[in-house]
C-alpha cells in the first residue's frame, strides 16, 4: 500500500472550505429540481403563463390525474435539462483545457443569468430562455464539481467528500421547498421571487470559485508541475505529498499520449465504467425521484392536499431528504457502494408498490385521498426518498466520478452528465402525461425497473471502496467476473 492510500493527509479549514464551496454547485441543481415544481403549481404563475393549465386545474369536476397534464407546462421544466445535456460535452472540454476551477467559475455565471431572466420575464420566450440559461450553468457545474470533489478528496474520505455534492443538491431542494412556501402566499409575484433567489447559490458558487484551489490532477495534466505540487500540499494540509504526486504525475503522462479521449472511451479500459456511469444516471431516473422532486406539490394536489399543505408536505420530504442523505455520508466509506444500492432498491420497492396499491384502490378520477390515507402516502413517500437519499441518489454521481481512468475521465464522465440529463428531461417532460394516462399505476411502472437496478448491482456493479482512483483497472475491471473477459 502507497502512502497515497494512508491516511497521510490533514482536514485543513482551507481543505473544507474548498469542499463546501465546490457543493455549492449541487445547491444551484437541487434549487431548480425543487423550485420547478412549486412554481408549476402557484395560481399567479399558471394565469401568466399557462392560463389553459389553470383553468383547467379550476374546474371541479377535472379528472385528477390530468389537470396539470400541458407539453408547455412540462416543457419549462425539461428545457434547462435538455441544455444541461448539451452544455456537459462543452463543459468536459472546457475542464480538460481550462481546469476545474474556472469551469466551476463559468456554471456560476451561467446560472446566475438564468435566475436574473426567469424572475424578470414577461413572456414564455424569457421563461424558457431563462430555463436554458440555467440549464447550461447546470451543465457545467454537474460536469465539474464531482470531478473537482473526486480529484481533491484523501481516498480515506473519498466517497463521504464526493457526496458532499449530493448533499447540497438536497439541501437546495428543501430551501426551495420552504421558498416555494412562503412566496407562494405573495400574490402576484410569489414566483419571480421564487426563481430569483437561485441567484443566492451561483453568488456564493462564483465567490468560492476564486477561493478553491484548482485539482493537482488538473494542473499536472495542464504542464503546471510545481503549481500542481503545491496544490496537492495546499489540499492534504502536509508537505509529504511526494509519493502520490509522483503517482499523479505518472497517470497524467499516460493522459498525455491520448489525443482523442472521447474516442478512447471505446478502448477496453474505459468500457466497463462507461456502461455502468450511463446505466447509473437512467437508472437513477426511472426509480421516479425526479418525478417526485420536480412535482411534489403537485402530486400531493392529486393526492387531495389543498395548495398550502402540498407544499408543506413536500417541505417535510425535502427535509427527509436532507437528513438522510447523512447517512450516506457516514457509511459509504465503512459498508461500500454496493450495499447501500441493494438496501434501498429493497426500500423502495416496498414503498411504491404501497403507494400505487393504495392510491388504485382509493383515489378515484374525481375526488379526494381520505385524510388518514393520506397521511400514509406521505409517510410511504417520506420512506422512499429516504433510501434515494442514501443510495441512489448521491452514489450516481460519486461512482462515475472515481472509476474512469484520467485520460477518459472528463469526457466519460461528460457522457454520464448529459445521460443524467437525458433522462431526467424525458421524466420532466412526460411525468405529468404519464401521470394522466398511467393514473396510479405509474408507481408500478417505477417499481418494475427498481427490480431490474437490484440485478444489475448483483451482477454488474463492482465494489469501488478504498481503491485509489488510478488503479481501478487493475484492481476492479481486471479482477470482476465480467468485466475482466474484456481484458
Amino acid at each position: 500500500m502507497s502512502m497515497a492510500e494512508k491516511n497521510n493527509s490533514k482536514i485543513t479549514i482551507y481543505v473544507l472550505s474548498c469542499w463546501i464551496f465546490a457543493a455549492f454547485g449541487g445547491l444551484m441543481f437541487g434549487y431548480d429540481i425543487g423550485i420547478s415544481g412549486g412554481v408549476s403549481g402557484m395560481d399567479d404563475f399558471l394565469k401568466k403563463f399557462f392560463p389553459q393549465v389553470y383553468e383547467r386545474k379550476s374546474h371541479a369536476k377535472e379528472n385528477n390525474y390530468c389537470k396539470y397534464d400541458d407539453q408547455l407546462l412540462q416543457l419549462f421544466t425539461s428545457s434547462l435539462y435538455l441544455s444541461a445535456l448539451v452544455a456537459s460535452f462543452f463543459a468536459s472540454k472546457a475542464a480538460t483545457k481550462f481546469g476545474r476551477r474556472p469551469t466551476i467559475c463559468m456554471a456560476s455565471i451561467f446560472f446566475l443569468a438564468g435566475a436574473v431572466l426567469s424572475a424578470a420575464a414577461k413572456n414564455k420566450l424569457m421563461l424558457i430562455f431563462g430555463r436554458i440559461l440555467f440549464g447550461i450553468g447546470v451543465g457545467f457545474g454537474n460536469e465539474t464539481v464531482p470531478l473537482f470533489l473526486t480529484e481533491v478528496a484523501p481516498i480515506q474520505h473519498r466517497g463521504a467528500v464526493n457526496i458532499l455534492f449530493q448533499l447540497f443538491v438536497t439541501i437546495g431542494i428543501f430551501i426551495a421547498n420552504l421558498v416555494n412556501y412562503g412566496t407562494s402566499m405573495i400574490h402576484p409575484h410569489g414566483w419571480r421571487l421564487s426563481l430569483g433567489f437561485a441567484a443566492v447559490p451561483a453568488i456564493v458558487l462564483l465567490v468560492g470559485s476564486f477561493v478553491i484551489t484548482d485539482t493537482p490532477s488538473s494542473l499536472i495534466e495542464r504542464g503546471k508541475d510545481e503549481q500542481g505540487k503545491a496544490a496537492l500540499k495546499k489540499i492534504r494540509g502536509v508537505n509529504d505529498v511526494e509519493v502520490e504526486y509522483q503517482e499523479i504525475v505518472a497517470a497524467c503522462e499516460q493522459a498525455k499520449l491520448v489525443k482523442h479521449p472521447f474516442r478512447n472511451l471505446a478502448k477496453a479500459a474505459s468500457i466497463p465504467p462507461l456502461v455502468i456511469s450511463i446505466l447509473l444516471q437512467i437508472f437513477q431516473q426511472f426509480t421516479g425521484i425526479n418525478a417526485i422532486m420536480f412535482y411534489a406539490p403537485v402530486l400531493f394536489q392529486t393526492m387531495g392536499f389543498k395548495t398550502d399543505g402540498s407544499l408543506l408536505s413536500s417541505v417535510i420530504t425535502g427535509l427527509v431528504n436532507v437528513g438522510s442523505t447523512f447517512v450516506s455520508i457516514y457509511l459509504v466509506d465503512k459498508i461500500g457502494r454496493r450495499k447501500l444500492l441493494l438496501q434501498a432498491c429493497c426500500q423502495m420497492l416496498i414503498s411504491q408498490l404501497a403507494i400505487g396499491a393504495i392510491l388504485v384502490t382509493n383515489l378515484e378520477e374525481t375526488g379526494t385521498l381520505d385524510r388518514k390515507l393520506a397521511t400514509i402516502v406521505v409517510f410511504l413517500v417520506c420512506t422512499y426518498v429516504m433510501s434515494f437519499a442514501w443510495s441512489w441518489g448521491p452514489l450516481g454521481w460519486l461512482i462515475p466520478s472515481e472509476t474512469f481512468p484520467l485520460e477518459t475521465r472528463t469526457a466519460g464522465f461528460a457522457f454520464a452528465v448529459s445521460t443524467n440529463m437525458l433522462f431526467t428531461s424525458l421524466i420532466a417532460q412526460a411525468f405529468l402525461t404519464m401521470l394522466c394516462t398511467m393514473q396510479a399505476y405509474i408507481f408500478f411502472f417505477f417499481s418494475g425497473w427498481i427490480v431490474v437496478m437490484g440485478l444489475f448491482v448483483i451482477f454488474f456493479l463492482p465494489e469501488t471502496k478504498g481503491v485509489p482512483i488510478d488503479s481501478m483497472v487493475e484492481r476492479v475491471w481486471m479482477q470482476h467476473p465480467v468485466w475482466k473477459k474484456l481484458f
